[in-house]
């Protein structure tokens, strides 16, 4: 205590300064922006900006929280290796024999507040034409956010001087707490600096939840302490893995940024891939996905790769116990995300030993009911929320009853049916992540994978069923950017919607695709997230974001992100010429 009382009597002496000017913009879109759009931001009249100092720093940690003297050192480094020069060059003024700008302060409340779902994130920025700029926040985390819109506040003049902009008030703070980012490993495998890049892109952005969709049929690809046999028999190879130190780096890493790691171990469907190791607790594993082809009803999976936990099995719970004391012990986050989609009738009702069971009187979901009964206490057990896809209460032929899933300690993802299902989770009196597939599937739109498909002797036969993608079309920017996840519900029912996360499966992706898929349609659902996507009237901004999203693709490329273009440069060198109405 009395060290921080130290650390906070340093940053007041050091935040000594004289006020803005009097008379400020307060503007939909200003010169030089911060992505995502912050909560309110002024520039001071006429807009200046200053140079920054060669012996620029950050002050002010004290080396109180190890993860943000990382980012302060970090951001002290892009500072001077980001090379940004606006597409367009910002119409500001230089400020001729005033100072440099020499030092940016933080100055934060509670340096010991942990990341968790819920954490303060607010901050508040102020750069001053006295060259003194300044970071307020609650916690580390608003530190870093406040960080990053520095950063995006700053860029390179034609001759190539390092400007930052003067006179702007920052006071920003998130409208949901989770924002997220679901990647799915278990159908490809990416390596881990491309993991490092996408968790590294997310902070850029202000997203603060990486969900590891870590295993499903197709691998397993984590390496368990009391489990080693599931990787070793349900990895694509020895190179396609994630060593408990491949772990621990990402976890460390995303801790230093500001972002969650939120592990997903599906179950019981989408588990073939335990198969190799244990065969007698997986049904229909190795099976043929879709037994006929013209009845869908028939099918052993929701896609190739049959195989569900046999709920009636011992080694079923003798291995997901394991399973879950491994995933908490290695991941800090309060969050276990337990999958529970997509459990498909026909692999079950293949089982001899469910067979008898439903001869007997049994349902299935009685069954999955059996499995939640023993899953959801020993994960609570470990003092951790459980997160389960919405199927587990709503799905029309296998579901539990709610009495299995206190909403206390559980949570529901949605992903289908749109606003519809998030409004069943929330009146059933669940907190809810949004994941709507008909917004924020970032995989739709690229055609099905599967082979042998005779569809296509009809040369018409994809015109009229999204391009071949079940949850096609593409899903645009604009579309991700204009959704509303708090739609059709009172303002009680919103308070439960805690936030929402785009989502990449990886049927089609793998890390030569990764960022074109991510970016920048990830950071319009950011910006949404955070600040909204209406202006002060109420409008849909859309309009003016597009020049605003072109701008900060542009710097994330300059990052080293591939993302994919928006628009042609043409558009954003002639602002409001590519517009569909004028």
């Amino acid at each position: 205590m009395a060290a921080t009382k130290g650390f906070l009597a340093v940053m007041v002496l050091c935040l000594l300064s004289s006020p803005l000017p009097s008379r400020a913009q307060t503007s939909s879109s200003f010169p030089v922006n911060v992505w995502p759009k912050p909560t309110s931001m002024s520039w001071a009249e006429p807009l200046m900006a200053m140079p920054v100092s060669a012996s620029f720093r950050i002050v002010g940690t004290s080396g109180n929280n190890p993860h943000l003297v990382l980012a302060t050192q970090r951001y002290t480094a892009l500072i001077f290796t980001e090379r940004y020069r606006p597409i367009v060059r910002p119409p500001v003024n230089l400020t001729a024999e005033g100072p440099e700008l020499q030092s940016l302060t933080l100055s934060v409340s509670d340096m010991s507040a942990p990341l968790q779902d819920g954490v303060d994130e607010s901050y508040v920025l102020e750069i001053l034409p006295t060259g003194v700029a300044s970071i307020t926040a609650a916690t580390p985390w608003g530190a870093m956010h406040g960080l990053e819109s520095f950063s995006q506040l700053a860029w390179r003049s034609g001759s190539g001087k390092l400007l930052v902009a003067t006179g702007v008030r920052v006071e920003d703070r998130p409208l949901y707490q989770h924002r997220g980012l679901m990647l799915d490993t278990g159908r490809t495998y990416f390596p881990v600096l491309d993991i490092l890049r996408t968790i590294d892109t997310m902070a850029a952005n202000k997203m603060n939840v990486f969900h590891w969709h870590i295993t499903d049929s197709q691998s397993f690809p984590i390496e368990l302490p009391s489990e080693p046999a599931l990787a070793e028999m349900g990895s694509y190879g020895e190179d396609m893995r994630y060593t408990v130190e491949d772990v621990q780096r990402i976890v460390e890493f995303a801790m230093s940024r500001g972002v969650r790691v939120v592990p997903e171990i599906d179950g019981p469907g989408h588990t073939a891939s335990w198969a190799g190791a244990y065969p007698e607790a997986v049904s229909c594993a190795g099976k043929f996905w879709l037994p006929d082809a013209n009845d869908w009803e028939s099918r052993l999976a929701a896609e190739p790769g049959s195989g569900q936990l046999n709920p009636l099995k011992s080694k079923t719970y003798e291995v997901v116990a394991n399973v879950i004391n491994d995933i908490t012990s290695l991941f800090p986050e309060g969050f276990y995300h337990g999958g529970a989609d997509e459990v498909t009738p026909g692999c079950w009702e293949t089982d001899p030993s469910i067979q008898a069971d439903m001869e007997s009187g049994g349902t299935l979901s009685q069954l999955l009911e059996r499995y939640v009964r023993a899953v959801h206490p020993h994960v609570v057990s470990k003092n951790r929320t459980v997160v389960f896809w919405e199927d587990v209460l709503l799905d029309a032929a296998v579901n539990v009853s709610a009495s299995l899933l206190p909403p206390a300690t559980t949570i529901l993802q949605s992903w289908n049916g749109g606003a519809n299902n998030t409004k069943r989770i929330v009146q059933a009196g669940y907190r809810a992540i949004v994941s709507s597939a008909s917004f924020y599937y970032l995989d739709c739109g690229h055609g099905d994978f599967v082979g042998n498909n005779s569809v296509y002797d009809d040369q018409r036969s994809d015109f009229d069923t999204q391009g071949g993608s079940w949850c096609g079309p593409f899903k645009t920017w604009q579309r991700v950017y204009d959704y509303d996840i708090a739609y059709n519900l009172t303002a009680e029912e919103a308070k439960l919607v805690i936030g929402g996360e785009v989502a990449l499966w990886t049927e089609q992706a793998d890390a030569t695709v990764l960022d074109g898929r991510l970016w920048p349609r990830s950071a319009a659902m950011a910006e949404a997230l955070w600040s909204g996507n209406r202006d002060a009237s109420g409008m849909k901004r859309y309009a003016e974001a597009t020049d605003r999203l072109n701008d900060w693709r542009h710097r994330m490329v300059g990052r080293g992100i591939r993302a994919e273009p928006i628009q042609p440069l043409w558009c954003r060198t002639r602002p409001g010429m590519c517009n569909l109405v004028r």
